[in-house]
């Protein structure tokens, strides 16, 4: 066992969000193995009650620092990290013009290689411990990243591209060389196998990902509901009401559904460990969709910003109630660093569809990049599962250490706080990668 000595941040389970942060000035945080030999968090409270309950354990004072858990990113696309900050007029000319050109050349495996050292180094410099992404329709950049995360011992979701129709020739899921299967068979063969490979491998999940619906069949929305009918461990993620060109495209190869979201539910992809990304032209009856199946939204605000997209309604969200968290979204969005995006969130609740502008608490905005986006993935350890972002004990011990004086604004600034709430916000508001003085994975297997 280890013991870290800092000031502490951690989440109350079960506390309303808004105010469900515990912050010990002088904590110390206790990790050792568990049953299974991961890291995770024996015990957590005040130095002073905890400092004799382990005198064999070494203990690393920091002092000065803070220890928070490791952020959790609900949706980022890996294969996107190249065409971050690329200008486009919305998000459909986005796709066309940077994101399909730069996704077809994860064809070549070493390629993704690369690119999958360089994107997980890049999540771990600003503190994302846990991540879902999506790769490319290619099975190298599936295998590149999960091979990528297993090195790293860091907790990846991913999975193998679904699309088959409405982009170009050489993003499209590919036939069976041999011509025993065409693309959108052998899409779904590739998705079994890859998830049969890498399902519950270390900290590796699978994720059953059709792209969005507009660019699959309804023979591959159709496989894919089957595919999580037969495997319900599994995730399933895609993207949902983003933008308003979109929703009318969905709207239009799927007439028979009551809305694009509902799209998804009459394929069988509606369920708990089911994300879906920017949920943001939604009405009451796909918010009680969302929350009837257990679905959850990523909310990605720095892309919804950038693209011209819209805002996500927290008070409808809370008002009907269903799980959401908060996502970088790379490249459309504008930022690996969870500081950026959960600012970002701050002003899209300030001024987006909520009348008059809703005020996100600090609190509830690190709780949805952390313990909430957990909750949301089905990972705070509910029914037998992990539990990731938080520090609680029992949950895996990824965490980051955190340094306020990191630069002299922000070491001017969070010297003068005089509450919690004033010191967390000026950590996102004025926060970087240059916030996250390390980064600890649990050590596992």
């Amino acid at each position: 066992m280890k013991a870290y000595r800092a000031a502490i941040l951690r989440f109350a389970p079960g506390r309303e969000p808004r105010r469900s942060a515990i912050f010990e000035e002088d904590g110390l945080l206790v990790v050792g193995p568990n049953a299974t030999g991961m890291q995770v968090v024996q015990a957590v409270g005040p130095y002073r009650d905890l400092k004799d309950t382990f005198p064999s354990v070494a203990i690393e004072h920091l002092p000065g620092r803070i220890i928070a858990p490791g952020f959790v990113d609900m949706h980022i696309h890996f294969p996107q990290t190249d065409v971050i900050g690329s200008p486009a007029d919305g998000l459909l000319p986005w796709l066309e013009n940077y994101t399909f050109p730069e996704e077809k050349r994860f064809s070549a495996i070493e390629y993704s290689a690369q690119a999958a050292t360089f994107f997980v180094a890049e999540l771990l410099r600003n503190g994302v411990t846990t991540a879902l992404a999506f790769a490319t329709s290619h099975r190298e950049s599936v295998d590149a990243l999960f091979t990528e995360a297993q090195t790293q011992r860091m907790r990846l979701i991913t999975g193998l591209c679904l699309m088959d129709r409405n982009a170009p020739a050489d993003v499209l899921n590919r036939a069976a060389p041999d011509g025993s299967s065409d693309a959108t068979e052998q899409s779904l063969i590739d998705s079994e196998d890859l998830l049969r490979k890498w399902h519950g491998t270390g900290r590796l999940g699978y994720a059953i990902t059709p792209r969005f619906a507009p660019s699959c069949s309804d023979a591959q929305l159709r496989g894919a509901g089957e595919l999580a009918a037969r495997y319900p461990e599994a995730w399933i993620q895609s993207h949902v009401a983003e933008n308003m060109d979109e929703i009318a495209w969905a709207r239009q190869l799927f007439p028979a559904s009551r809305s694009y979201l509902a799209t998804y539910d009459d394929f069988g992809l509606m369920r708990e460990r089911a994300i879906y990304a920017h949920c943001i032209h939604f009405d009451d009856d796909d918010r009680a969709l969302m929350r009837a199946t257990g679905a959850a939204a990523a909310v990605s605000p720095t892309s919804n910003l950038f693209l011209g997209s819209g805002f996500f309604d927290y008070a409808g969200a809370d008002r009907v109630g269903f799980h959401y968290g908060l996502a970088s979204d790379v490249g459309g969005g504008t930022s690996f660093s969870p500081f950026h995006t959960m600012l970002a969130a701050y002003y899209v609740g300030r001024e987006g569809q909520t009348k008059p502008g809703l005020s996100l608490s600090p609190q509830h905005l690190w709780w949805q990049h952390t313990a909430g986006a957990a909750q949301a993935l089905g990972l705070d350890g509910q029914n037998g599962r992990p539990a990731v972002g938080n520090l609680q004990p029992g949950c895996e011990a990824d965490f980051v250490v955190l340094n306020p004086q990191a630069t002299p604004l922000l070491a001017r600034r969070t010297a003068r706080a005089n509450s919690l709430d004033e010191l967390l916000f000026a950590m996102i508001v004025l926060g970087d990668d240059r916030l996250i003085e390390k980064t600890v994975i649990s050590q596992a297997f």
